[in-house]
């Protein structure tokens, strides 16, 4: 696996981030996900992630909505989401990693935000399934690069 650095230039003294490459989740869950909870707070976002996993909210799907039902009680007046449970244990994962590095660094937890989420497909893992007579057919398992940044606010 090769060594991906990060998409953007942050620098600053009260940063933190986290990175996960090459998970075998949803691209489009992946990125529905890292849309909503850029610009939220930490301890926000893993609660809501919490619900997410225990179906209670749901995440609005803003890009890849096509054939997508309606939920009620979206956030910003938005009608069509799912219960991404895979993809959302993926971001938990992620964002309490990111508080470790955070409490590590001497930044307060209770403090950060979110200032960059985002979600870009990774290698696609190719194979093939074995059929009846002697065939076969491919099959492409696809994955995601995550990486968050926080900051911490007063």
């Amino acid at each position: 696996m090769a060594r991906i650095a990060y998409s953007t230039k942050i620098e600053g003294d009260n940063l933190a981030r986290g990175k996960a490459n090459e998970l075998s989740i949803s691209p489009k869950h992946s990125i529905e996900i890292a849309d909503f909870i850029r610009h939220q707070r930490v301890n926000d976002a893993l609660a809501y992630l919490a619900d997410v996993v225990a179906l209670k909210k749901a995440i609005p799907f803003r890009h890849f909505n096509r054939n997508v039902a309606h939920k009620r009680g979206l956030p910003g007046n938005w009608d069509a989401g799912r219960y991404p449970v895979k993809a959302s244990k993926a971001y938990i994962r992620i964002l309490e990693s990111i508080k470790k590095n955070a409490e590590y660094t001497g930044l307060d937890t209770e403090n950060l935000e979110i200032i960059h989420a985002s979600a870009n497909r990774g290698r696609a893992q190719k194979a093939y399934f074995p059929r009846a007579m002697g065939r076969a057919s491919p099959k492409v398992r696809e994955t995601v690069n995550i990486e968050i940044v926080v900051r911490e606010v007063a």
